[in-house]
């Protein structure tokens, strides 16, 4: 076990101002593997000093040269990629391969992405006698969730430098391995000191203190909705900007034309990666009425392949959480045909792939994010009842449509009260705005719209 000290605040590790630390967890094991600093209020407010300092000159510096540090610190990320997704397999559980590809290999593409657009963004532009000035909204305070724990830093982390602003990170209490890496990465890219500052702790304590500073200019958070309606409600009540990527119960919609057993089969795919501990996965597979016995046994049979190449959980409350909800899909009515809430192991957090036949939509399985490789699949009448039943949920992240004609899925997935759908399986895109309708959050982060999250904007009239 490895017991690493301090924060990253102004450029430099410095001590944390208290004696607690968090254990860091295998999941797979359930072995402590390390600790860090349990941040504190003084702790929080030492690097919001240090980004409040550092923000002038950062401001100022001339989008070429912040793109120049971004393209230095995705070339530092590619650099320690495999120590990167080792410490995410570590600390998260992540499969090795998923840890690679998707863990590391999707926030190096977003950090180059937005090495790009710094360098080519239009931060001024004119409009009849006016010159319109985009300007960085100042201090960041980011919370960052622990299902992605590098991805979801660089979403927050690459757009706020692009845009001139600085910020101060608070990592998931659960992941905070991966975040040091990061803000190492940071350092070695030149990046100056206080414009990046990094506070490990618990989010009642170190979170809600970087939500209610007072010079701190927006707000951005990933999680759960309950948590992200408090962090609204302090942000607005201070004034301050707030982004807000919460939870998803994503429909995945099959039309009755479609390419049924692909459909099934990228459903489930989608499900079970990262363990189900994804925001946008499809967890609601609607099937028409006349191809639902077999789409359940092909979803069935997908979920039991997967065998031991899932990952665990990230936590002990996680697997009680899932185990919960699969009982109480079973016990509301719903058909158990692959999985259940047994452990597949003797040792960690493991929870089987599991698929619920015969949902309803008022079920709680259907309507409640699990956050677990648990698939519920639901039955349709026709367009209209799939319709009611996707937009059904007081969620709208994502969401897929599958048809045999592709005109047909885009006109379904312009109905869908969602921010992301995907169509006959198309591919995740960075460059594409990623958030929510609904209480699945405020806001947008990737591409061009994640930057804009990050600038003010003033008008000169000449």
């Amino acid at each position: 076990m490895k017991a690493h000290d301090g924060m990253y605040i102004d450029g430099s590790w410095r001590p944390a101002a208290g004696p607690d630390v968090i254990e860091v967890v295998n999941p797979a094991d359930e072995q402590v593997i390390a600790t860090v600093p349990a941040g504190t209020v003084e702790d929080v407010d030492a690097a919001v000093r240090a980004a409040r300092a550092a923000l002038p000159v950062w401001a100022s510096t001339p989008p070429a040269e912040r793109a120049a540090r971004l393209t230095a610190l995705r070339d530092t990320l590619v650099a320690r990629q495999d120590e990167i997704a080792r410490t995410v397999t570590a600390e998260l559980g992540a499969p090795p391969k998923l840890a690679q590809a998707v863990h590391v290999g999707l926030p190096i593409a977003v950090a180059g992405s937005y090495a790009d657009l710094a360098a080519t963004y239009a931060f001024e532009e004119r409009t009849g006698n006016s010159t319109v000035l985009h300007e960085p909204v100042g201090v960041v305070g980011a919370i960052t969730p622990w299902n992605y724990p590098l991805h979801q830093i660089v979403a927050k982390a690459a757009p706020a430098l692009a845009a001139g602003c600085t910020l101060v990170v608070k990592p998931a209490e659960d992941t905070p391995l991966t975040a040091r890496l990061f803000a190492e990465a940071v350092h070695a890219a030149g990046i100056p000191a206080g414009v990046f500052n990094l506070v490990t702790g618990l989010g009642p304590v170190a979170g809600q203190a970087l939500a209610e500073h007072p010079d701190v200019d927006l707000v951005s958070f990933t999680g759960s909705t309950a948590v992200g309606r408090r962090i609204g409600a302090i942000a607005s009540g201070m004034v301050k900007r707030v982004a807000l990527e919460l939870g998803g119960k994503s429909a995945n919609v099959i039309l009755p034309g479609a390419d049924l057993a692909r459909a099934v089969n990228v459903g489930v795919a989608n499900v079970m990666s990262n363990s189900g501990q994804t925001c946008s996965a499809w967890t609601r597979m609607l099937v028409h009425r006349d191809r639902y016995d077999e789409a359940v046994e092909l979803a069935a049979a997908a979920a039991a392949k997967y065998g031991d190449r899932i990952g665990p959980l990230v936590n002990a409350g996680q697997l009680q959480r899932v185990r919960g909800y699969i009982e109480k899909g079973v016990a509301e009515g719903a058909r158990l045909v692959a999985g259940g809430p047994g452990s597949p192991r003797e040792k960690g957090y493991f929870v089987s792939p599991t698929v619920l036949a015969d949902v309803t939509p008022e079920m709680t399985v259907a309507q409640e994010e699990i956050f677990g490789p648990v698939l519920s699949v639901l039955r349709y009448e026709d367009q209209e009842d799939a319709l009611r039943i996707a937009n059904g949920t007081v969620y709208g992240l994502a969401g897929a449509v599958w048809a045999g004609d592709e005109a047909e899925a885009v006109a379904f997935a312009r109905r869908m009260d969602t921010g992301q759908v995907d169509i006959n399986g198309g591919g995740f895109n960075p460059l594409a705005p990623f958030g929510g309708y609904k209480q699945s959050g405020v806001g947008r982060e990737l591409g061009v719209h994640g930057l804009t999250e990050y600038l003010q904007t003033k008008s000169l009239q000449f």
